[in-house]
């Protein structure tokens, strides 16, 4: 909210001070909220979702959207689709403003304020809206020099036993492991490498400058790939595809401004992947 903590502070004990009780228990190490002030959170946060709620009524009615939207996407996800899209949205749709934060690790939307969540998997939340934007294929891939040093894996044994494989760790992280395509089915693996990072761009710029194999979407990395800075492996033994969808919850999903929003973006990344499936 570009607020500063001092601010906060403040206008919380203003807001005790005209409530006549404690919001919030406070402590040198910790801030938790009182019984009054959870019994008080939830119907603060109906006040604002009615006039939420009202402003979308009358954007229905104008037919003009307007308002703030706040969008989360994962780092490559943002950087490569929401990020170029948005300032083109803002232009068709000039009364509606985007805050975009990026980040690879999960986001709540509730607690974060977020309206809507760009999210590659499928999230265990169920109370969340999930819509489909589209299968992104994936890729094994590795630096020349990497290969020049220790040979392309030939098979799953292979890439186990004897290959550095950069993996995407993160507090909650859903995925540990690599699932793999086989002749047997689905395989998911094991994987161990001396390099981990909680940013996928960092993992990529490893995997360039030789240090193990990464997994990624194939539009992250397409352009190196192209370049011939990074060469697909393991092309018999593919990685499962991953889905890239949004999340919002369901009176999210009825803002007319949101609904805009994810058909303008689904519309932009099905043009980019069509792009980019025919590199591996």
């Amino acid at each position: 909210m570009r607020v500063s903590g001092a601010v906060v502070s403040a206008r919380i004990s203003q807001l005790e001070d005209h409530l006549g009780v404690r919001l919030f228990q406070r402590t040198t190490r910790a801030l938790n909220p009182t019984e009054q002030g959870k019994n008080f959170y939830p119907n603060a946060q109906k006040i604002l979702e009615a006039v939420e709620d009202a402003e979308s009524e009358i954007n229905q009615i104008t037919l003009v959207p307007r308002g703030t939207i706040h969008v989360s996407a994962p780092l490559g996800v943002g950087r490569r689709f929401i990020a170029p899209a948005a300032p083109r949205f803002q232009v068709e749709y000039p009364l509606i403003n985007v805050r975009l934060r990026l980040s690879d690790r999960r986001v709540d939307l509730a607690l974060e304020g977020v309206d809507v969540a760009f999210f590659l998997g499928i999230p265990e939340d169920s109370s969340l809206k999930i819509r489909k934007i589209a299968d992104c294929p994936r890729v094994l891939c590795a630096a020349p020099a990497y290969l020049a040093k220790r040979g392309a894996p030939k098979d799953i044994n292979d890439l186990k036993a004897n290959h550095a494989c950069l993996n995407l760790r993160y507090p909650g992280a859903p995925e540990f492991q690599w699932p793999l395509q086989t002749e047997a089915g689905v395989q998911r693996i094991d994987i161990s490498g001396p390099l981990e990072c909680d940013d996928g761009d960092v993992l990529t710029q490893w995997a360039l400058d030789g240090n193990g194999i990464i997994l990624k979407p194939l539009f992250e990395v397409a352009s190196y790939i192209e370049a011939g800075t990074l060469v697909p492996v393991m092309t018999h033994q593919p990685p499962v595809s991953i889905q890239l969808v949004c999340l919002f919850t369901h009176r999210r999903g009825q803002d007319p401004k949101i609904r805009l929003f994810i058909d303008y973006l689904a519309e932009n990344i099905a043009r980019t992947l069509a792009q980019t499936k025919t590199l591996v």
